[in-house]
């Protein structure tokens, strides 16, 4: 079978669960449920919740016109795609997409809303392609009812529709879900925020479009790595702003990076970048005071004030996502009163 004929149940290894042949019954009773759906109405029949404002209609190559509807299943809240044509039949259904991946190897998946959907040809082949971003919200993650986007690409091909998991894979892995036009720029445009993570010197950075932020640079002798300049930088691709931070030796080559937004969005602005012995243990480490954007719910913007903390160790750095829970910081924080507090957490007297 070609690969991208294959759109249904792919095998499922349950972890986690008391009774895996409990977990395996369940699976198989999902896939069932689904395999099962050929029209429109058999959708809600089969347990599944239609998106009614991403229903969108687009040209099917040997179909014609067909209606997109995307529906969460109500038990487990994975997303399926169905394409249906004008005799409200199913002509092709998937649920084979990032965002039913978060949670590796199990049903249940932590979807919450459809934030972007569009139809355009992104590989310039003449027929509609479909851009799809999620948000989901992990319950147990650091920052809890925080959400974070997915973004996928189907490609259209032979009336059916199949995703290229290396371009999903980068698309997620670099933070380049945000929107749509984050997702066309690479996919389509062939920009790409893949050389903030793997550029090796600080030539390579600027060569590709890098804006480092001199201001806020500056040299310091650390512990176990030498003498390094700290160099922050940001760049633009879409609407959103990235932000990074590196650490550069003499020769220019990069010997450390630090991506202080996690699933934040847009970079708002640098409050500070301090290097301080933190925890007390003699080693100079790192601490990033920034604001932070993301879109609510609602479509909202939203903004934040949050601080990353590295501690330098020997083989490199370690970042401290459980501090935020003891020492929170607000709008009105300043480097000078979070440092205090971080340092009175680890037992330093004003």
């Amino acid at each position: 079978m070609h690969p991208f004929l294959s759109h249904l149940c792919s095998p499922l290894i349950v972890l986690g669960e008391p009774d895996s042949d409990a977990a395996a019954r369940q699976y198989r009773e999902y896939c069932g449920r689904l395999d099962a759906i050929d029209t429109k109405a058999a959708i809600t029949d089969k347990g599944f919740e239609i998106v009614e404002e991403h229903i969108f209609p687009m040209e099917m190559d040997g179909v014609g016109e067909v209606s997109v509807i995307p529906a969460y299943d109500s038990i487990y809240n994975r997303l399926a795609l169905f394409w249906v044509d004008q005799e409200e039949r199913v002509r092709y259904k998937t649920d084979q997409l990032e965002t039913n991946n978060q949670r590796r190897g199990v049903l249940e998946q932590p979807n919450e809303w459809l934030a972007a959907v569009s139809y355009q040809d992104m590989d310039g082949d003449g027929l509609t392609d479909m851009i799809l971003i999620t948000a989901c919200v992990n319950k147990e993650r650091n920052s809890p009812g925080m959400s974070y986007k997915v973004g996928d690409v189907l490609f259209q091909r032979q009336g059916a529709f199949y995703r290229d998991y290396r371009l999903s894979d980068k698309i997620n892995r670099f933070g380049m879900n945000k929107s749509i036009g984050f997702i066309t720029s690479f996919v389509r445009d062939g920009y790409s925020t893949e050389f903030l993570y793997t550029a090796t010197t600080k030539k390579e950075l600027l060569d590709k479009g890098m804006n480092l932020i001199n201001e806020q640079s500056f040299s310091h002798r650390f512990e176990k790595l030498g003498q390094l300049q700290v160099v922050p930088g940001i760049y633009r691709m879409a609407e959103y702003t990235v932000f990074m931070i590196y650490l550069i030796n003499e020769q220019g080559y990069i010997v450390w990076s630090f991506q202080p937004m996690g699933t934040y969005e847009h970079f708002y602005g640098l409050k500070g970048i301090k290097v301080q012995d933190i925890d007390g243990d003699g080693l100079s480490d790192i601490v990033v005071l920034a604001s932070y954007s993301y879109e609510g719910s609602q479509g909202e913007s939203i903004v934040e004030c949050d601080y990353s903390v590295y501690y330098q160790r020997t083989s490199g750095f370690y970042e401290d996502k459980d501090i935020k829970e003891k020492v929170p910081c607000t709008e009105e924080t300043a480097m000078p009163e979070l440092l205090e507090r971080l340092r009175a957490y680890w037992g330093w007297s004003a």
